[in-house]
């Protein structure tokens, strides 16, 4: 776990208005999470965003108890990204073996995407994992049928692995498929 006094940090925020502050997620968080992360991948609101994941999966993306069992992980944190106290994006990090962390549950509220913010926050997230865990490479799992979103990470410096994994059918935890050929494909980038 990263200690909660290293953890606040101010960033310059893209537009140049009021600092974005960055910090790791404790358990009062856990509603506004849940509802941020759903808004950002599911549902009429995920639609004004570009991250929506809606055309490809219906209900939820996730629950209370997948993001609190990451905020009270021995080995993750959520970290958040708030402006003036306004919780505007968050991610997972998850540390996996010695020199590995999985990047994941990424989300930036849609009325703020296209702005800079998820490139600060991944960049901090990327500081975090280093600075904290030594990690020399970051992972995720991104859904292939998830082109635009792919590239953006690409352009951030993570590759195409060719790996793939199963999408979880019939587990309604993480939505309901509209379509029967949905994978995860796992990306990395080298933080080193």
């Amino acid at each position: 776990m990263v200690p909660q006094d290293a953890s606040t940090r101010t960033h310059e925020s893209p537009e140049g208005l009021i600092p974005i502050s960055f910090r790791q997620a404790g358990p009062t968080d856990i509603p506004a999470l849940v509802e941020l992360i759903e808004s950002a991948y599911r549902g009429d609101e995920s639609r004004q965003g570009w991250t929506t994941e809606a055309h490809l999966l219906e209900g939820q993306r996730t629950d209370v108890d997948g993001v609190a069992a990451v905020v009270a992980g021995a080995d993750s944190v959520m970290w958040l990204a708030e402006r003036d106290g306004v919780l505007l994006g968050c991610c997972q990090l998850e540390r996996r073996g010695d020199s590995v962390v999985y990047f994941g549950m990424f989300a930036i509220r849609p009325g703020r995407q296209g702005g800079g913010l998820g490139r600060s926050l991944l960049g901090e997230a990327e500081r975090v994992a280093v600075e904290q865990w030594g990690a020399k490479r970051m992972q995720m799992t991104v859904i292939r049928q998830r082109e635009e979103l792919i590239a953006w990470y690409e352009r951030r410096g993570f590759a195409r692995t060719g790996v793939f994994s199963p999408f979880p059918y019939g587990n309604e935890r993480f939505g309901r498929p509209l379509r029967d050929d949905l994978e995860f494909e796992l990306l990395t980038k080298d933080l080193c």
